[in-house]
C-alpha cells in the first residue's frame, strides 16, 4: 500500500509539537494507524563574533545559536485523510514537505 511521508522542520519546538498534534488528531478520527512522530537529529547553526563593534579591544566573544528541529510522519495514502491535513493552518516558522512512498 502507498504511503505519505509528511517531513516538518521548524526552529520552534512549540509550532512543529502542535502541528503533529493536529495531524495526529486526523488520523484518530478516520481510524488510521500512523507511523511517527520520527524525531530526526536537531541541526545546530552556531556562529561567533567579536562584541566589540570595531573588532579592537579585549577578546571578547558573543555566541549565537540556531536549532532546526525535524520530524517524520507516515501514514497511508488515502484521500478521507490527506484532504483535512492539506487544509491545516500551519504556522509560517514551520516547513512542511509531503511526498509519496512505496
Amino acid at each position: 500500500m502507498a504511503r505519505v511521508r509528511i517531513k516538518l522542520n521548524s526552529i520552534e519546538i512549540a509550532a512543529i509539537n502542535s502541528v503533529i498534534e493536529m495531524i495526529k488528531g486526523i488520523t484518530d478520527r478516520a481510524g488510521v494507524a500512523v507511523r511517527g512522530p520520527i524525531p530526526l537529529p536537531t541541526k545546530r547553526f552556531k556562529v561567533t563574533t567579536r562584541k566589540s563593534p570595531c573588532g579592537d579591544g579585549t577578546a571578547t566573544f558573543d555566541r549565537f545559536e540556531m536549532r532546526v528541529h525535524r520530524r517524520i510522519i507516515d501514514i497511508p495514502a488515502e484521500d478521507r485523510i490527506l484532504h483535512p491535513i492539506m487544509k491545516l493552518q500551519i504556522p509560517r516558522s514551520v516547513q512542511i514537505k509531503i511526498e509519496m512512498k512505496d
